[in-house]
């Protein structure tokens, strides 16, 4: 029996964190999956880094850490992402990711919430559809189907 095999599915575990921080944390947990799954239903919830809830289309789009403070929201590629609105307030200084922390009382624009979800998957699927990069000299000179003939010595 493997891991897999005993460990309960990966919403489930979320459904219980959430239920288990029982205050702001936790009512804002449930918001931002919701809006998350509601951006787009092919998004697969699975759980990493010993309890941390992780979003993921074609790549981690973002993570869920709750903290006594703050509840975070990690996109895995947020530096690559167009934040109109200024919804990211943390991180900032990273080449690749980005974080919304999220305090008691604080509100999170949802289209704009929902537009960085989207642009993530984007660009996460953009990523898996890069054709492979070949040397400027293979693409100079191709290969052919047979081996140049040795020039015999004088």
């Amino acid at each position: 029996m493997t891991k897999s095999d005993t460990a309960p599915p990966a919403s489930d575990l979320i459904s219980n964190r959430i239920a288990e921080l029982a205050d702001w944390r936790g009512e804002t947990l449930g918001r931002m999956r919701r809006l998350v799954q509601e951006t787009d239903p092919d998004v697969v919830e699975t759980w990493k880094w010993r309890g941390v809830p992780v979003w993921e289309r074609d790549g981690v789009v973002c993570t869920g850490e709750s903290y006594k403070q703050v509840l975070k929201l990690t996109f895995a590629r947020g530096a690559a992402l167009a934040d109109p609105a200024g919804l990211f307030n943390s991180s900032l200084e990273g080449n690749v990711r980005r974080a919304i922390d999220i305090r008691e009382g604080e509100e999170v624009d949802e289209a704009a919430f929902k537009a960085l979800v989207r642009d993530a998957i984007v660009l996460n699927g953009a990523k898996k559809s890069k054709p492979k990069k070949t040397s400027r000299l293979n693409s100079r000179f191709p290969k052919i189907g047979h081996r140049r003939a040795s020039v015999p010595a004088t």
